[in-house]
């Protein structure tokens, strides 16, 4: 008796396991109909990995961001973004009221955060990533508010709850967040810096 001729559905029914197997292959290599909320999001080490990380065309310098981020738990493209935004990697560059070095710090800064030379690289980089997790503690995370701290100062960021409705302010934080990201947490999880370590010093021209 032949079955498919009264049942025509199972003429197609040895094609199933097939199509499984294609449906299967396409959306596990391809994504197709996973929507963004069911796509898993990538750790900050897996960013570290699968992002290039900035330079500032000098591969000392870079080698320095990245011991120094690695060390003080922050994420090196951070560093980076505050460092071009605040000196475009100038090293002894000097604003008009007084702040120094690639990290433009005050001389209160400097001296609250071990610096003791702001031309010294460095101690400016290290004191300057200092302050910025200082500030990212005070202010829980909150990169915003940072930001506008490290520009403005804390106390600004108190008065107003929030970042001050000054155009300079408002033109940093934009600015470095646009550069480096608002979304992403640029505090360090161990096994970042554990990939930033295996990523450190050779591959930025450092002799170590």
């Amino acid at each position: 008796m032949n079955l498919s001729r009264h049942f025509p559905h199972l003429h197609s029914a040895k094609f199933a396991p097939f199509a499984i197997i294609s449906l299967f292959l396409l959306t596990n290599f391809t994504g197709a109909f996973i929507g963004h909320a069911l796509a898993p999001s990538l750790s900050l080490s897996e960013q570290v990995e699968s992002r290039s990380l900035p330079t500032s065309g000098d591969a000392e310098l870079d080698g320095i961001i990245i011991r120094t981020g690695e060390r003080e738990g922050i994420d090196p493209r951070f560093i980076h973004a505050v460092i071009w935004r605040e000196s475009k990697y100038i090293v002894h560059a000097r604003s008009q009221v007084g702040a120094q070095g690639l990290m433009q710090l005050m001389p209160a800064t400097a001296r609250r955060f071990g610096c003791k030379d702001p031309n010294d690289v460095e101690e400016n980089i290290a004191a300057g990533t200092k302050y910025l997790s200082w500030l990212l503690k005070r202010f829980e995370g909150n990169v915003e508010f940072a930001l506008a701290a490290y520009n403005a100062g804390e106390g600004s960021v108190d008065k107003y709850n929030g970042v001050p409705p000054f155009r300079e302010t408002q033109n940093y934080v934009r600015e470095i967040t646009s550069r480096y990201g608002k979304t992403q947490n640029p505090v360090l999880t161990q096994e970042a810096k554990l990939t930033l370590n295996l990523r450190s010093p050779r591959s930025f021209g450092s002799s170590e």
